[in-house]
């Protein structure tokens, strides 16, 4: 239990400060952030893989072909919340990214409603005080929380799909890159486009 705390409030830690980062590469195209994530994410979580030998499943993926087919929707579901996220941090709507993330566990709540668990009745007092809170913000927003929405639906659906998924946390990450990566690459091999901040002139303004 200790641990499992330690990890979410690190994780949870360094999702919010994520926002600081974001804003220092305001003036990089979303896509070209997001394309970046995706390519080192690669690289980092097969050099993990090959770290720990962990090619195992991989027998799996190639007998059972719905499992792949699993994770390729669960990388678009992924992929949406990435760009919406990066794209609402650098375009001064960060409010409206973390009201998402605030909705999600509501989302979370129908879903494992719909899996078969049960709420105790303290458990409900808790997602109605939450609901109640998403109500008011969004009242004094005075306008449907596009965005907010847009990521608690996304993320929420990526969880359940990789809740009912046959592969670990760390096997199924990098089939998503994987799928992700031949979009990424192509946008980064674009002239003036992909790589034009990490790697031309231009990199300098970013600072």
């Amino acid at each position: 239990m200790l641990r499992g705390v330690l990890a979410a409030g690190t994780a949870f830690t360094l999702w919010g400060v994520f926002p600081l980062y974001l804003r220092l590469m305001k003036q990089v195209p979303s896509l070209e952030i997001l394309s970046h994530r995706v390519l080192w994410s690669v690289v980092l979580l097969l050099s993990f893989l090959a770290i720990r030998r962990q090619w195992d499943w991989l027998a799996s993926v190639r007998a059972r072909p719905r499992i792949l087919l699993t994770f390729v929707a669960s990388a678009l579901m992924l992929c949406t919340n990435w760009v919406v996220y990066i794209w609402s941090v650098n375009h001064d709507h960060i409010i409206d990214a973390s009201l998402g993330y605030f909705i999600t566990p509501l989302f979370n709540v129908l879903f494992g409603i719909g899996l078969g668990e049960r709420l105790r009745l303290t458990q409900w007092l808790a997602v109605a005080l939450a609901a109640c809170g998403v109500v008011w913000l969004t009242v004094n927003a005075g306008q449907l929380p596009w965005i907010g929405l847009v990521i608690a639906v996304t993320f929420s659906l990526y969880g359940l799909l990789r809740k009912t998924a046959a592969l670990g946390a760390l096997e199924g990450l990098s089939i998503e890159t994987l799928v992700l990566l031949p979009a990424a690459a192509l946008f980064l091999l674009l002239p003036n486009a992909g790589s034009s901040h990490a790697f031309g002139n231009d990199a300098t303004r970013c600072r």
